[in-house]
């Protein structure tokens, strides 16, 4: 075996783990059209490290080379996909101080936020809800901690609402599934 091959393996892995991970992050969030490009590239390059390693299959450099790969791969694939921080964020603040009033002060940073009153285990609470964009969630953290620092804070990820509406003009969605009727979404 030539010295470079466990070098192809273990590059062909890297990208194809770093593409699967972007393309599953790309279908969780709706885009589907660059999700299949994604995937098409995906498996190509997969099926090339594959056939390196069956062919070099005795020798060990060769599967260190590509489980290496696999691994490096994850955490490139985790890094580009923190990086584009694609969709939106629900950020549930749990704020136990009366005396701060945590949502007019995101308002006036212009946020929009909801706000619930709430009685926690020692009296009245602020609960605000806020939906922001993924790559401003780390500022508006930093900004809630600056505002409440004993606030308790939650994040969701928010996918997009279907709208539903009564009346003569409500649109419904109908997907045949055979034996098993119909999905209304």
């Amino acid at each position: 075996m030539d010295w470079y091959i466990p070098l192809l393996i273990f590059c062909a892995r890297i990208m194809d783990v770093s593409i699967g991970t972007v393309r599953m992050i790309l279908v969780i969030s709706g885009v589907k059209y660059v999700a299949a490009m994604l995937g098409f590239v995906e498996v190509l390059i997969w099926a090339l490290a594959v056939g390196g390693v069956i062919k070099f299959l005795t020798e060990p450099i060769a599967l260190i080379a590509y489980g290496s790969g696999f691994a490096t791969g994850t955490l490139i694939g985790m890094t580009i996909e923190d990086r584009i921080a694609i969709g939106h964020r629900i950020i549930r603040i749990i704020n136990p101080k009366p005396d701060i009033d945590v949502s007019a002060m995101l308002r006036d940073r212009e946020y929009r936020v909801t706000r619930i009153e709430g009685s926690g285990m020692h009296g009245p609470v602020e609960v605000a809800f806020l939906i922001v964009r993924r790559r401003i969630v780390p500022a508006v953290l930093d900004l809630v901690r600056d505002l409440a620092p004993e606030a308790f804070v939650t994040i969701e990820r928010a996918d997009p609402a279907s709208v539903v509406s009564s009346g003569p003009n409500r649109r419904v969605a109908r997907w045949s599934l055979g034996k098993f009727g119909g999905i209304r979404k």
